[in-house]
């Protein structure tokens, strides 16, 4: 029978298993994970179709605002709770809830029930990404868990390059209905093995269930929901922009963080608080969450930009420029790979996360001088170093953190950077979007005077050229028929040269989201110069059999200096 160790027996893993029934858990929790991070890219691909199907173009955006905002919310609270009611319970009720939020998809009848149940898939998934981590840091001592944290980041970007794939063949030759009921069969084998297999490891025996910290869940919902919201509503569906100063947008926001300044006073007093304010004493942990934060920051931008490059520019669909960034998906996951399997083998990791902030400034400066010709070098080039820079984030960053704190701050430790990263991508998203939009409504006039048309061209084009939808409608060969469709006859000569100056102003906008990158790239680098190289504790292989639990006041000196 497998027995849970305490965190001061730190040369082994907090769970033993023998190797047959570790790697039959970590295959369950891999598989998890997968479903988490596939459904995005899957059901975004299906969506044109969904809200066609139930009339719903108006809440369009919605489908995704529920699922962005249920699964970052829960992400912290699941930690927490995983500490005190042990990793097994709250991974099989995320995955419970995860499962029965797709099957509730699939069956949506209009867009409010699909919105409602989209959310309660999100409350499902926000235990996935954190307690699967966790559950790693439990399996495996502190020397192994890159190794196997650099499999998970590889499974994040295996995602990317299957889910609009498999979502679009779904949606094409079955129905967009089992875009959501695929995840069943895998959910439920993920179910049994973890059932099965997985020991309830409870790593805070001493809290109980009146001591959480249930002011500060409320608090923590009320300040994040707010703040997400006005992210959101930065840009709108049709590519407006909305300003900072809309009380939809920046209201919100404010709302949100004075809420967050209630949060953090309640937090302090806390018995048991469900973000420790303590965690952040560690000067190495407060340096591992913001590079983590700037890092999503940058990435964000580069995945969601760059396919936007393939569809205005180069006239891709979009599903075809969803492959095109191929090269950032293949250096991510590979050097996530490759870099966990070096962390384990040598203990250490600055020399290597420093290593990877360098070739992720470097490419994402690459990109930065992005245009309407760059050749395909050009733009593989910057692409395969931004992935192999992102990669070892990925996974080492989470070995920092796990190696920092004990087994009772594993759960809410992990969370507490599975929620910055989310937060940090949803903040990169909304600046890079309003820079964005700006450089381009700067660039476009300035491109039609370099083509030489004249300047009131410009105004009617600008009146008739686009309409409403804006940059949405600059779509490659579809921007010049468009055009023809909208403009009158005496202009049709000038349709190339407009559709030109159009293009050469989208690719610098893109460019322009680039220094964006670089600088956070530059910040993270900072930042992780202030990370302490804390020794990765542990043997290669871990013991099987039971292993009793050492006081906690036999706590290694470099762990206890760690915290």
């Amino acid at each position: 029978m497998a027995q849970a160790v305490s965190a001061a027996a730190s040369d082994k893993p907090h769970i033993q298993l023998s190797p047959g029934r570790r790697n039959a858990v970590l295959g369950a929790v891999l598989l998890g994970l997968f479903l988490a991070a596939l459904d995005q890219t899957v059901v975004g691909t299906a969506l044109p179709r969904i809200v066609t199907d139930l009339h719903g173009n108006n809440l369009y955006t919605w489908v995704v605002t529920s699922y962005l905002l249920s699964s970052t919310i829960s992400v912290p609270i699941y930690g927490k709770l995983s500490d005190v009611y042990g990793r097994k319970i709250m991974l099989l009720a995320g995955i419970v809830i995860f499962l029965a939020g797709s099957a509730l998809s699939g069956l949506s009848q209009d867009m409010t029930q699909l919105i409602a149940f989209r959310g309660l898939q999100g409350v499902g998934a926000g235990a996935l990404f954190p307690i699967a981590l966790a559950v790693i840091g439990d399996l495996f001592t502190p020397r192994e868990r890159g190794r196997y944290q650099g499999v998970f980041g590889g499974v994040f970007g295996l995602s990317f390059i299957i889910g609009p794939f498999v979502g679009g063949w779904i949606t094409d030759n079955i129905s967009w209905h089992w875009v959501f009921y695929v995840n069943l069969p895998i959910g439920l084998a993920a179910l049994a093995v973890i059932v099965g297999i997985l020991p309830n490891f409870h790593p805070d025996i001493r809290t109980s269930a009146r001591d959480l910290d249930y002011l500060g869940i409320l608090v923590f919902t009320a300040a994040v929901v707010p703040i997400l919201l006005g992210l959101t509503n930065k840009v709108t569906s049709s590519g407006k922009l909305n300003a900072w100063t809309d009380p939809s947008v920046g209201g919100l926001i404010v709302l949100g963080l004075a809420l967050v300044g209630v949060f953090l006073f309640i937090e302090s007093r806390a018995k048991q608080p469900i973000i420790p304010l303590s965690l952040f004493r560690s000067k190495t942990i407060s340096a591992t969450n913001t590079a983590v934060f700037l890092v999503a920051f940058g990435m964000f931008a580069s995945i969601i930009f760059l396919p936007r490059y393939y569809q205005a520019v180069r006239g891709y669909s979009a599903t075809d420029s969803g492959y095109l960034i191929w090269p950032l998906l293949v250096g991510l996951i590979g050097s996530s790979i490759v870099s966990g399997i070096v962390i384990s083998r040598i203990g250490k990791y600055k020399l290597i996360l420093l290593g990877s902030m360098c070739i992720f400034v470097i490419g994402a400066f690459v990109m930065t001088s992005l245009n309407a010709t760059s050749s395909d070098a050009h733009l593989w080039l910057g692409m395969l170093l931004i992935g192999l820079g992102i990669g070892p984030s990925m996974s080492g960053f989470t070995v920092v953190v796990q190696n920092c704190v004990s087994a009772q701050e594993m759960g809410v430790a992990t969370s507490t950077l599975t929620f910055l990263r989310q937060i940090g991508g949803s903040v990169g998203l909304a600046i890079s979007g309003t820079l964005f939009g700006q450089t381009f409504a700067t660039k476009v006039p300035q491109e039609f005077a370099a083509q030489g048309l004249p300047r009131a061209m410009y105004a009617r084009f600008a009146t008739h050229g686009t309409g409403s939808g804006g940059q949405q409608s600059l779509t490659g060969v579809g921007l010049a028929a468009q055009l023809h469709r909208q403009l009158p006859p005496g202009m049709a000569q000038f349709i190339p040269k407009i559709v030109t100056a159009i293009h050469d102003a989208f690719s610098v906008a893109i460019g322009q989201i680039f220094w964006l990158t670089v600088w956070s790239g530059v910040a993270a680098l900072v930042a992780t110069l202030l990370i302490a190289e804390v020794p990765l504790r542990g043997a290669a292989t871990p013991v099987r059999g039971s292993v009793p639990s050492a006081p906690e006041d036999e706590l290694p000196v470099y762990e206890a200096a760690a915290r």
